[in-house]
């Protein structure tokens, strides 16, 4: 099946998955869906992925993160650059999301990284997604 919004197609996956309270969810493998999912890891909002190796392709395993009362850890994901509508930031306009609470990534020329590391680095790019 061919999804013409990946990343969209990954947040969608992690979305639903929370709230039928899965332990873990599979999306198909890209580099870019890679390092969304080593960012959330280094967050703290999932506890882990891994790359399983199948035949026809490859998927990623996510393993869910969920704090007291079963609650999860990502109360929201929110796709804001679109295939249709590119956004692209400055470093003078990285937001900050929920006051702090939440990240942004952003696919800089130098890897794709959180709000703040792209802030540090002095660098802008493609605004992917919120989450928080």
């Amino acid at each position: 099946m061919t999804v013409t919004d990946p990343i969209a197609d990954m947040l969608t996956r992690i979305r639903n998955a929370l709230m039928a309270r899965h332990d873990s969810v599979k999306v198909p493998s890209s580099k870019m869906k890679l390092a969304i999912a080593r960012i959330l890891k280094e967050e703290g909002f999932i506890n882990d992925y891994e790359v399983i190796r199948g035949k026809p392709h490859r998927d990623i395993s996510i393993q869910l993160r969920y704090l007291e009362d079963n609650k999860p850890a990502i109360s929201g994901l929110k796709r804001v650059s679109k295939p249709g509508l590119r956004v692209y930031i400055q470093k003078r306009e990285i937001p900050r999301v929920y006051g702090g609470l939440g990240i942004a990534i952003i696919s800089t020329s130098q890897g794709v990284k959180t709000g703040q590391q792209a802030w540090r680095q002095s660098s802008g790019g493609e605004l992917l997604c919120y989450v928080w």
